[in-house]
């Protein structure tokens, strides 16, 4: 004779609370990082965040080509953080620069360097220097057309001037008008606005972060830092 009964149907319940518990950090950190609006104003970030942030576009949108001329999507980096400039092929010394802050942002961030790529927009059909194709192995160099690339990476409200040459810098000008069609002012206008800033495109594909002109390397390299060690995406 059974004296002990049937027994008893073990509760779900704490399983279930136990993975509640467990996805809760998950969901609130992409709840918090999808919505910027919540994120605390005593922010010391160095960047300006990307207000409303923008998806990446498609290959018709952003035509792009490799060096050797071979047609490229952006959207295949998606998955990764990507450390983005942008300027002509000559590269002069704030292209180098520029490059070399998003070289040593990338190289800095230890166990996390695999989640990151860096990606430079050539915007004219110019030669790119040896001497910068050897510097900075490892870079995604693509061209593009200026006035597409500053349609997504540039402030919609903002569009780009057409800049007056100044007197303190005729190689630039030069380079830019000979690289650019001066039948093409607007083409002219965008690659001169883009050659400035560095930006910051998450692994969902969206531009969320720009950094100024002539932009100080150890705190690019630092937020860069903070956005990467806090982030489960990517």
């Amino acid at each position: 004779m059974n004296l002990t009964g049937p027994a008893k149907k073990r509760s779900l319940t704490p399983l279930v609370l136990v993975l509640l518990c467990c996805l809760a950090p998950v969901v609130a950190a992409f709840l918090v990082y999808s919505n910027p609006q919540w994120w605390p104003d005593q922010s010391s970030n160095y960047g300006t965040l990307v207000e409303p942030q923008r998806p990446m576009p498609g290959p018709d949108a952003l035509q792009l080509t490799t060096l050797e001329g071979a047609p490229f999507d952006l959207n295949s980096l998606k998955g990764k953080w990507l450390l983005v400039s942008a300027g002509e092929a000559a590269c002069p010394e704030s292209c180098a620069r520029q490059l070399f802050i998003t070289r040593n942002s990338h190289a800095s961030q230890g166990k996390n360097v695999d989640r990151l790529a860096r990606v430079w927009f050539i915007t004219d059909d110019g030669q790119v220097p040896e001497k910068v194709l050897q510097a900075y192995q490892g870079t995604i160099m693509l061209r593009a057309k200026p006035e597409q690339l500053a349609r997504f990476l540039l402030p919609a409200e903002a569009p780009p001037r057409p800049a007056s040459p100044s007197a303190d810098s005729p190689v630039r000008s030069v380079s830019l008008s000979q690289a650019v069609s001066p039948a093409d002012p607007s083409a002219l206008a965008a690659a001169q606005a883009l050659s400035g800033p560095i930006w910051v495109i998450d692994p969902l594909g969206n531009l969320m972060l720009q950094f100024p002109p002539e932009a100080d390397g150890v705190r690019v390299r630092k937020d860069i830092s903070k956005l990467v060690y806090n982030s489960r995406i990517g």
